[in-house]
């Protein structure tokens, strides 16, 4: 690793707002101070984008470089992406699309190299993208198949953590992708990715309903009792302090999610409506994966884009959180690799087992 954190910022849909709001974001020199970013983005966007992030008073300077492994600290480094495509702001087209993802697929495999620690990537349209060479609808499945791990969207912020049992599939095959073994499984990964990635000792975790006034009973639907619930009780014995199901409605309304450390909601907009309508500018998370990887939690935002009024603050917070979460995991791995000899390596040297000074024992 290199001495700065560096974070892979991909441009996203050319013809959106995610790369001005990158650029915009990085215009802040003090953010220098915090990571090293990587920015992967074809010249005529960045020139096209650039005017947009700019001050009066100073122009945003930025480092080309051949790959990642030249970055340097203190400098915004663009790996150029090669694309020739026409970039036309608010008009979205397959090659603006095929320019993402050419983005993204450098900055994965820079980060499979080594040498990206997290990636932040811009929005895309799926329209856009969804195509023989990218059959994914969105990035979560994408980084699922490249790295290590199971990916779980996790949409996060200073008010609340919502995961999602269920993406981006359509809403009447939810019921049928629900199971006892699939919640309970993904309670158990919620649960890993809340102690190794954000510092919580012991999760708390509210599991919503599927129907309204969480089934009630069995009159409104039948998947509480015989799928939610039972995931609850079989995550319980793997140790997830997990609650519910409750009915989403009632828990967002009375502000009942702030005893909890997250919530699981069983299909997309159950979870994000909500997280969106109460948290403005919060973060895209693809827990899970030996990669971390955040986005804004909006989209490519046409109607605005090439207008200079897109605002990076969630731009800048998904900066944040990417490196929050590679500085959460390092010190949680230092901390659970080999924890009795912790204190003589802070002094300076190793030590083994057999040199390690126990009490004595007392009858």
């Amino acid at each position: 690793m290199c001495s700065k954190i560096r974070i892979g910022i991909t441009q996203g849909d050319t013809a959106g707002i995610g790369l001005e709001c990158a650029l915009k974001a990085l215009a802040d020199p003090r953010i220098l101070e915090i990571f090293t970013p990587v920015l992967y983005a074809s010249e005529s966007a960045v020139e096209l984008y650039r005017k947009l992030a700019e001050g009066e008073d100073e122009r945003l300077e930025l480092r080309k470089v051949a790959s990642a492994q030249r970055a340097e600290d203190g400098q915004i480094n663009l790996v150029v992406v090669e694309d020739g495509s026409k970039i036309t702001p608010g008009q979205g087209s397959a090659e603006s699309g095929k320019a993402a993802i050419k983005a993204l697929r450098m900055a994965v495999e820079d980060a499979k190299n080594g040498l990206v620690d997290g990636l932040v990537t811009m929005p895309i349209c799926k329209e856009n993208t969804l195509s023989d060479e990218f059959p994914y609808a969105g990035h979560t499945g994408y980084l699922g198949d490249e790295f290590e791990g199971v990916p779980t969207m996790m949409m996060i912020s200073d008010t609340m953590r919502v995961a999602l049992q269920t993406t981006h599939i359509p809403l009447d095959q939810v019921r049928q992708s629900l199971s006892i073994e699939g919640i309970s499984t993904k309670l158990v990964e919620l649960r890993e990715s809340l102690i190794r990635d954000f510092g919580i000792v012991e999760p708390r975790i509210a599991v919503l309903s599927l129907n309204p006034h969480a089934g009630e009973g069995g009159v409104l639907g039948s998947q509480e009792i015989q799928i939610i619930t039972p995931a609850i009780q079989a995550a319980a014995e793997q140790k997830v302090y997990a609650f519910g199901p409750f009915a989403a409605d009632g828990l967002f309304l009375s502000g009942g999610f702030a005893k909890y450390d997250a919530l699981l909601a069983m299909y997309h907009d159950q979870g994000l409506a909500p997280f969106k309508a109460l948290t403005p500018d919060g973060v895209n998370y693809t827990a899970g994966l030996d990669i971390v990887r955040t986005s804004p939690d909006h989209g490519t935002a046409y109607d605005i884009a090439g207008k200079g009024v897109a605002d990076p603050q969630a731009t800048r917070n998904a900066m944040y959180a990417a490196v929050d979460i590679i500085r959460c995991r390092a010190r949680h791995d230092r901390m659970t690799a080999n924890p009795l000899p912790h204190y003589e390596r802070e002094k300076g040297r190793d030590v083994s087992i057999s040199e390690l000074k126990l009490p004595e024992q007392h009858d």
